[in-house]
């Protein structure tokens, strides 16, 4: 069995494994022991937090089987982002210029540097090692979040958004990136975006163009790949995208990868999700596939299990060791979520 559980301390060498077999672009965990540790502190702190209103706390949960003990997949969510650190992006928009005398009309894209997601949750650190990726664990360890964001809405920012990678080669270069590097920030893509993932960012606000950027202007290459993710991660966009989240026209500042949003409450999943009231015993024989978790925090677990559930009933059998790992007794609730 494999279930999705909050981070703990004694998870720092699988976390650091993940870190590295992740690669360039995974903004969110660089190989940084001390940046690796203090990301594990500050979950657990945000797990076991009163809060009456989302501020810097960080969800980092884990996927673990249970038959091996390790640790095969990351997931998280950050509660309101920017309140700490500035959260940078380029909202992409529109300049007219117009002559009556010479009978011209252009409309020009540009670039502008902002922080117009501040205060907005996000999801993140999604991972899953190579040999995992069958059958439903890909799209249960993604949409698990849904169910934790529809339990414990009052942590999370109204609105939940999700920055894809952008589209860069093997070796981690952007091409997007190259003209920053050439004209204004001078490091390459795979330091700054390492710097970024660190927290280091003062460089961005003293080094990024201030004004608005023609794209236009920019290497075509650059203009092509404007809002386009990496191959890899087209599959957890179109997830996305099935569960209402749209482009807005914002990309990421370094490697011009799209952020998608949704309204929380509009997101597909936390509105399908439903309460149930459990029930241990001998599990009926089920044909559809649920993703089933806790209403806990501290003590969140959650996992995939063919289930029966009733439209005109709000009950559930779950077999006692099934119970046992989402850490439910009898009569209370877990929420499920068809996959």
């Amino acid at each position: 069995m494999l279930i999705i559980r909050p981070i703990r301390g004694s998870d720092y060498e699988a976390l650091y494994k993940v870190a590295v077999e992740s690669g360039h672009g995974f903004t969110s965990l660089p190989v940084n022991e001390e940046l690796l540790r203090s990301k594990i502190a500050r979950a657990e702190a945000s797990f076991s937090k009163q809060v009456e209103k989302p501020f810097d706390e960080g969800y980092l949960m884990v996927l673990e089987d249970l038959k091996t003990n390790q640790v095969v997949g990351t997931c998280g969510i950050e509660a309101a982002v920017g309140m700490e650190d500035a959260f940078y992006h380029y909202r992409l928009g529109t300049e007219v210029y117009h002559s009556k005398q010479i009978s011209v009309r252009n409309e020009v894209e540009t670039l502008t540097l902002c922080h117009d997601y501040t205060g907005a949750a996000e999801l993140c650190t999604l991972f899953l090692n190579k040999e995992y990726r069958r059958g439903y664990n890909g799209r249960m360890l993604s949409r698990s979040r849904f169910l934790f964001l529809a339990q414990h809405e009052q942590r999370f920012g109204s609105t939940v958004i999700a920055e894809m990678r952008g589209v860069s080669d093997e070796k981690g270069d952007s091409p997007f990136y190259e003209w920053l590097q050439d004209h204004f920030l001078g490091i390459d893509f795979v330091e700054a975006d390492y710097l970024s993932g660190l927290g280091k960012k003062a460089f961005m606000a003293e080094m990024m163009p201030r004004s608005p950027i023609h794209v236009c202007l920019l290497p075509k290459k650059a203009q092509k790949v404007i809002g386009e993710v990496h191959r890899n991660t087209k599959p957890a966009l179109k997830l996305l995208q099935a569960e209402g989240f749209k482009f807005r026209n914002y990309v990421d500042i370094f490697d011009g990868g799209p952020t998608v949003e949704c309204a929380l409450n509009d997101i597909r999943a936390v509105n399908q999700s439903r309460l149930l009231t459990v029930t241990i015993g001998k599990m009926p024989h089920a044909d559809h596939q649920y993703i089933v978790a806790n209403t806990l925090l501290a003590d969140y677990r959650a996992t995939a299990a063919k289930i029966v559930v009733s439209q005109e009933h709000d009950n559930v059998t779950l077999s006692p060791q099934l119970a046992e790992a989402l850490m439910v007794e009898q009569g209370q609730q877990i929420r499920v979520l068809e996959l």
